[in-house]
């Protein structure tokens, strides 16, 4: 690693990748993203230490899952794993299970399918926060990172 690629100290200084979700599936774009946010694909990797990049996503809205396509008049990619599929969770209450179908959190926040599926990806210690804090979630196809002078994904760690 050269030395302009670190920061004060011997840290890295993290880039900044923008990836363009539209029709990608959710399970391999998020495996994808959970890779560059651990850093998994750095060669300076630590697991306990902080050493991925950020992620911006446009187009999070248009995400779709695997499976048979169907009719849906908001939806374009709906399929028929959509239909099925739903996420459960504990409120941490007597009878506090919840469930909500992925339509309807479609319907609610579209941009947060694939941000429950890159969480769940991430490791579950206190440092995954920091990890997902990286990543930014985009419904249409600008962004507000401008600023930082993203980089297109590179092809090595695009989803196929």
């Amino acid at each position: 690693m050269k030395a302009a690629d670190r920061g004060p100290g011997g840290n890295h200084q993290p880039k900044w990748y923008v990836v363009d979700a539209d029709g990608m599936t959710v399970g391999r774009l998020a495996t994808r993203l959970a890779t560059i946010l651990m850093g998994k694909h750095r060669p300076d990797y630590t697991p306990h230490v902080d050493t991925g990049d950020y992620v911006i996503v446009v187009n999070a809205d248009k995400v779709r899952f695997s499976g048979g396509r169907m009719a849906h008049d908001e939806f374009p990619y709906f399929t028929t794993k959509m239909a099925k599929k739903s996420y459960v969770w504990f409120t941490g209450w007597p009878s506090g299970q919840r469930t909500i179908p992925a339509i309807d959190l479609w319907a609610k926040n579209p941009t947060e399918i694939l941000t429950l599926a890159v969480k769940r990806m991430l490791p579950k210690n206190a440092l995954a926060a920091h990890m997902l804090a990286k990543l930014k979630l985009f419904k249409g196809p600008d962004h507000t990172h401008q600023a930082q002078q993203p980089e297109p994904l590179p092809a090595h760690l695009a989803p196929k």
